[in-house]
């Protein structure tokens, strides 16, 4: 319906871009792909997937804990042949997700998982969006992996788009939500258990009521437990936040320190954005932020820190003062 001239304003056709077409036979890996998409499509199974990735060259294996060739076919292959659908995406990756757990042991791995999903799926936003969450639920990628994928040189023409910031948002909410629901469980477990000890003087006509309830009764382990997993949890999700603060302190150092060695206005749309992004994750997550406030005063928003950066710490300290 557009004329011609409308043309750069068009967005892509949201369509998956696949690497390993006829075209890119000669690539490495290609061989392996096509094997792969007819193993999938004859109903194959996880053993038969791992044979033919496992054909594959290990390039510096050992080294970086992962293999990016096994990641780069198997994630390319299987997103591609789920492409018709969300539903069509979901049900791949659920059939196949011991193979990706077993590809992405380490954060590195991860990422790499990350990359080549954007690399197939980059002009179609939505399906980026819905397809990180899956990974995030199904327990396939971890909430720092994303955060430094997001802020990685990689996605640095990416950093203005909005479904950057969902995925973001919605991986700090995530991570919110999980220690939420093992604290509740913590506390629930905690009452249980004193509620049992104070009726466990209880008269002989209680007796009976005690022993139904008593079933109920947590163990002084299984409590122990709820807390190891709590301060596990705890502990990642200041990491996360760490993770995401340094990431905005050095691309906005950069950003101030180059304007000042060229001597042009450091004020541009980008800095402009970036820094209403970083009070954005402060303001929308104060509760849980405000926790760590005293260790990210320590590490990261120290006073040698620019000033145009440290006011925006300060800025949400002061809110709670």
């Amino acid at each position: 319906m557009m004329p011609d001239s409308y043309t750069d304003l068009i967005p892509a056709v949201p369509e998956p871009v696949y690497k390993y077409t006829p075209k890119g036979n000669s690539l490495p890996g290609s061989d392996a792909a096509v094997k792969l998409i007819d193993s999938i499509k004859n109903k194959g199974t996880s053993e038969d997937v791992l044979a033919i990735l496992n054909t594959l060259p290990g390039e510096n294996e050992e080294t970086n804990n992962y293999n990016p060739l096994k990641i780069d076919v198997f994630v390319q292959s299987l997103l591609n042949l789920g492409s018709k659908s969300f539903s069509h995406s979901f049900a791949a990756i659920v059939k196949f997700h011991d193979i990706f757990k077993m590809l992405a042991e380490t954060e590195e791995a991860q990422i790499c998982i990350l990359r080549n999903m954007y690399a197939l799926w980059k002009n179609h936003y939505q399906m980026m969006v819905v397809l990180t969450d899956k990974f995030l639920k199904t327990g396939i990628i971890e909430c720092s992996a994303i955060a430094n994928w997001i802020f990685s040189k990689e996605m640095a023409s990416e950093f203005t788009k909005l479904y950057i910031w969902e995925i973001l948002h919605l991986t700090i909410r995530k991570m919110n939500k999980h220690v939420t629901k093992l604290s509740t469980e913590l506390i629930d477990a905690r009452e249980k258990l004193r509620r049992a000890e104070s009726r466990s003087g209880s008269s002989s006509d209680e007796e009976d009521n005690n022993k139904e309830r008593n079933r109920e009764r947590p163990s002084e382990d299984e409590v122990e437990r709820k807390e190891e997993k709590l301060e596990a949890a705890q502990a990642d999700q200041k990491n996360l936040f760490l993770i995401i603060f340094q990431r905005f302190i050095m691309i906005l150092s950069e950003h101030l320190v180059r304007c000042d060695t060229d001597g042009i206005d450091y004020n541009t749309h980008w800095y402009k954005w970036t820094i209403g992004r970083l009070q954005q994750v402060f303001l929308s997550h104060q509760e849980q932020v405000q926790k760590y406030s005293s260790t990210l005063e320590t590490l990261l928003f120290t006073p040698d820190l620019d000033p145009h950066i440290l006011d925006v710490f300060h800025q949400f300290v002061s809110l709670r003062a």
